[in-house]
């Protein structure tokens, strides 16, 4: 079993690769942050088999904490390992900003130095990771990250600024940041004092106006029941980290409930890339549909109650019959050119799921009126 010790474990990426080191039973972790004192590093540091040194600073008061907080506690911890006599293979979290020459890249690059002398003074593994702006959730707002701070804002109906819209922004997904840390773990192959390149994560790059675009519709979703395509990853991961940001009470919302003689009906979700999913309720003996389309598909899905589907293609007179159950988790499929329908035969409501493969277009709605009994044809 490995014996892990994490610096500024209480941070952003800290919290992150703590908890997905809490589902494995082949490490013990042990945690340093803010207000430890150099005996809790020293204990940690004696019993480590691997050092993920993720603690910096990077928002001081004071430009000169940027030294302090990142070369010099760096060169504290080698300090101590080298002390204990201790070589485990070390992980560190660096920047992309180590090549400039600001103040925090300037103390990001002293750190990387004093990490490379160390390796090569021990012999220890080194792996030094220059990270591209990190996102996802537990991220602080209003601090460093223009992400938490877009997604918090507009979580609760605060105001963003945008001086740049056209900004080109660099983002890497934490839970990136964190998988590539586990196989420093399960396939430590890296060669010693290594400077692992950014492009070993993988990142995104889009303008800031875009991003805040796509937040915002995500704020727009309980009442656009738009979603974004989820295919690509990106908009995945960047609605997971909005939604960590919501609000508990705000977890929960209505539908627009269309109803009459029928029953009831709720649209639910709409994508272009997938369509749109809505549920109705029907009483007893009521029969919904009589129509077809010419390009639009549809899926039926009884999911409460008993139905009976009927189809007939509309250049035919012969009449198919579906009868389905809740409890059977039958679905049927819509294919264009049959006229259908959908009646609740039992005695109890009837309650269907719909899936359409388009979001309905009330000026092509590709949706025609003609009854699948021949008997009430005008």
């Amino acid at each position: 079993m490995n014996t892990i010790l994490i610096t500024g474990a209480g941070g952003f990426i800290g919290r992150n690769l703590v908890s997905h080191l809490r589902h494995r039973d082949d490490v013990r972790v042990l945690e340093y942050d803010l207000g430890g004192t150099e005996a809790d590093l020293r204990r940690g540091a004696a019993e480590a088999d691997v050092v993920f040194h993720l603690a910096g600073v990077n928002r001081p008061r004071d430009p000169a904490e940027f030294e302090a907080g990142n070369a010099v506690f760096t060169a504290n911890l080698c300090r101590i390992l080298a002390e204990l006599e201790r070589a485990p293979r070390l992980i560190a979290s660096s920047s992309v900003q180590a090549i400039l020459d600001n103040p925090y890249g300037v103390s990001k690059r002293h750190a990387e130095e004093v990490l490379a002398r160390f390796a090569s003074d021990t012999g220890a593994s080194v792996a030094i990771y220059r990270l591209k702006n990190v996102f996802g959730k537990w991220c602080r707002p209003n601090y460093n990250s223009v992400v938490a701070t877009f997604c918090h804002n507009i979580a609760h109906d605060l105001p963003i600024q945008i001086n740049e819209p056209g900004r080109m922004l660099e983002l890497a997904y934490v839970d990136d940041v964190v998988a590539a840390f586990l196989k420093e773990i399960d396939e430590p192959s890296r060669p010693k004092g290594s400077l692992v390149s950014p492009d070993a994560i993988p990142s995104y790059s889009l303008t800031l106006g875009d991003l805040a675009e796509r937040i915002n519709s995500f704020h727009e979703m309980q009442l656009s029941l738009r979603v974004p395509d989820f295919s690509i990853r990106f908009n995945q991961q960047l609605y997971a980290t909005y939604l960590s940001y919501v609000e508990p009470e705000r977890w929960q919302y209505g539908l627009d409930i269309k109803s009459d003689t029928r029953g009831n009906l709720a649209e639910f979700i709409k994508s272009p890339s997938f369509g749109q999913v809505f549920v109705s309720r029907t009483r007893p003996g009521i029969t919904r549909g009589n129509h077809y389309h010419h390009t639009k598909t549809e899926k039926f899905f009884v999911i409460a109650g008993e139905g009976l589907i009927r189809f007939r293609h509309i250049e035919g007179t012969e009449i198919l019959e579906y009868r389905v159950r809740g409890e059977d988790y039958q679905v049927i499929e819509i294919p264009p050119g049959f006229t259908h329908s959908i009646t609740n035969v039992g005695t109890t409501e009837l309650i269907t799921l719909f899936w359409a493969s388009e979001v309905f277009d009330p000026d092509r709605p590709d949706t025609f009126y003609f009854p699948v009994d021949l008997r009430e044809v005008p």
